[in-house]
């Protein structure tokens, strides 16, 4: 979830929405550059990454454990609103660690608000919404009610029957959050302790022997439920919520967190006769990234998270005005650079970070562009008693955060897009950021910061041109009914860039020593065409070598969606999960590719 406090960006708030406190005004800087009305055309995204444009991609979506309460956003809603049937992913958050055993764990308790309070979220957890809470036939799924006797009800079950209404849907259970890390750094710390921790959760979860509570749960009944496991560390090296634990060696630690979780899902994946996802969600920030082994932990993940939004917001209270979630960094933009370098935020430069590295923040980069998701925030970070200045409200003092909405907790600063859709779908209050791509809100008081149909083409542009794997939504209870972000979203990740100029000072995999030594595919990816060679791809790129009878042979520029036997090389091989353009003969244990032998 998203945080309300201050913060560096990709904090997710807590369950409940903590009380924003005051942040400390940045300096104040009038930016020059002209903020165009929404529909203005925008100039073709570079490529940052040096990976070969992409078309299509997975959709990813986050359902809140606890959406079910105030907003009234149900699981159901998903599936009527179609949009559960336009995902390849939901991800459900979140679960929690114990604080004494370092294990997975169902638990009813209230985390607290306050967040000051080093020890808000030991102990807490929502076993009451996961699979004791009855769903009538109004608010079910299938439209048919929970009885007395069944082994579970509540979020689960309801998963359960989403999944059989969605048989191509996958579910991840998402551990951690804003306000349940603390504990990651104490779990992972050890092998011992590693091992401990994901045997826990593979048991609870994969397995699904819930603890009886509320007179559900026992063994086995959870299982089938979940698809595999997304790790929410915020964040390895600290900086996260008040009282989280941190350490020295948190950086490699996470890496054999992931290695663990890998080697485990796939041991109980042999057992159950299916693959199990994993994936991270992880900060957009330098000072967030290079406290990752970005070379290392590709090889672990089914895909990346980068939480490439809360850039900016409330929290600094009395302004600037800035962008939650650009795409570039405006030349104007008044953001003090990171400590250590003359970063700012941005997804560009997250982006970079991740693939090509950072050598400022020591970060080497070299983690695949294939594998990583775009962020699309569905709710707005704003400001009141802000002056026009010379661009619309953008990079402006404020008296303060603007005000909260009910379904947001009543914190200031942040609304859902439910709540702001006459305001920002209103064309007399939306302006155009066109050094930044992003979209801003301003009806001459109050700014407010997020997505719009524009801002989400130009993202997902980005994403293609630079290779990326997809994107994912955060989160589905900010919409509602209200699905037209969400479906802009899937259709331009469906989509393809129709331009995408090379970035002429961005250093290419190939010419980066922090890249791993595989080749790219040397044409765009497509789920229907072929791949032609070009004049400078080696032979493994283009060639269809190695075929044999049985399978057809591995091509670079084929989307292999869903589990697929291929030849190349001389052996078969079958994909994991989604993939394009990745080599198997260079897979390797943890890779996409599963080698089943020479053929």
């Amino acid at each position: 979830m998203l945080r309300t406090v201050p913060q560096s960006p990709s904090r997710r708030r807590p369950k409940g929405w903590a009380a924003l406190a005051a942040g400390t005004a940045a300096s104040l800087l009038l930016g020059g550059t002209l903020a165009l009305s929404g529909g203005t055309a925008q100039a073709a995204p570079t490529n940052s990454t040096g990976a070969p444009a992409t078309s299509g991609g997975i959709k990813v979506a986050y359902f809140d454990q606890w959406s079910i309460y105030t907003n009234a956003y149900y699981l159901k809603t998903m599936n009527d609103t179609g949009a559960a049937g336009k995902l390849d992913y939901l991800i459900y958050d979140f679960g929690n660690i114990d604080p004494t055993n370092l294990t997975c764990f169902e638990a009813n308790k209230a985390a607290s608000q306050n967040e000051d309070d080093p020890n808000a979220g030991d102990g807490a957890g929502d076993s009451f919404a996961d699979y004791q809470k009855s769903f009538g036939a109004d608010i079910s799924v299938d439209g048919v009610g929970d009885t007395w006797n069944q082994p579970i009800v509540g979020n689960f079950n309801q998963l359960k029957k989403l999944k059989a209404k969605n048989p191509n849907l996958k579910v991840l259970l998402s551990i951690g959050g804003w306000t349940y890390s603390k504990y990651f750094s104490d779990a992972a710390a050890t092998d011992a302790s590693r091992k401990k921790f994901v045997s826990s959760c593979v048991d609870l979860y994969i397995k699904g022997n819930l603890p009886v509570q509320g007179g559900y749960g026992g063994p086995g009944t959870g299982a089938g439920i979940f698809d595999g496991i997304d790790i929410d560390w915020e964040y390895p090296g600290g900086n996260g919520h008040t009282g989280n634990h941190s350490s020295p060696n948190d950086k490699q630690n996470f890496t054999s967190l992931l290695a663990e979780f890998r080697s485990q899902l796939d041991a109980q994946g042999k057992t159950d006769g299916k693959t199990y996802g994993l994936a991270a969600a992880v900060g957009a920030g330098q000072d967030k990234i290079k406290y990752v082994e970005t070379d290392k932990i590709g090889q672990y993940l089914t895909f990346l998270d980068i939480m490439t939004y809360d850039m900016h917001g409330g929290w600094e209270a009395k302004g600037p005005t800035n962008h939650q979630a650009p795409i570039y960094t405006n030349p104007n933009d008044p953001m003090n650079p990171l400590p250590g370098g003359n970063g700012k935020y941005s997804l560009d430069n997250a982006i970079k970070a991740y693939t090509v590295g950072d050598p400022q923040y020591g970060i080497p980069g070299g983690f695949p562009a294939k594998k990583i998701n775009v962020g699309v925030p569905f709710y707005y970070r704003g400001w009141t008693g802000v002056t026009a200045g010379n661009n619309h409200g953008l990079f402006q003092p404020a008296t303060g955060p603007a005000a909260g909405g009910s379904y947001s907790g009543n914190v200031a600063g942040i609304k859902m897009y439910k709540e702001l859709n006459g305001f920002v779908d209103n064309p007399a209050y939306t302006y155009w950021d066109d050094a930044a791509k992003a979209a801003y809100f301003y009806d001459g008081t109050t700014f407010w910061s997020g997505e719009n149909a524009q801002s989400i083409q130009a993202k997902l542009d980005y994403a293609h041109c630079n290779g990326l794997g997809g994107s994912f939504a955060f989160s589905m209870y900010d919409l509602g009914t209200q699905t037209a972000l969400f479906d802009k979203m899937v259709s331009a990740t469906n989509g393809s860039a129709a331009n995408c100029p090379a970035a002429p000072n961005s250093p290419s995999p190939s010419a980066s020593a922090s890249q791993p030594a595989s080749p790219s595919p040397s044409t765009s990816a497509s789920s229907s065409a072929s791949a032609s060679p070009s004049s400078s791809a080696s032979p493994s790129q283009s060639a269809t070598s190695g075929a044999c009878s049985g399978a057809p042979s591995w091509n670079a520029g084929t989307v292999y969606a869903t589990a697929t036997k291929v030849s190349w090389k001389g052996h078969y091989y079958t994909n994991k999960w989604w993939t394009t353009g990745e080599d198997p003969s260079l897979s390797g244990q943890w890779g996409t590719w599963t080698d089943n032998g020479a053929c």
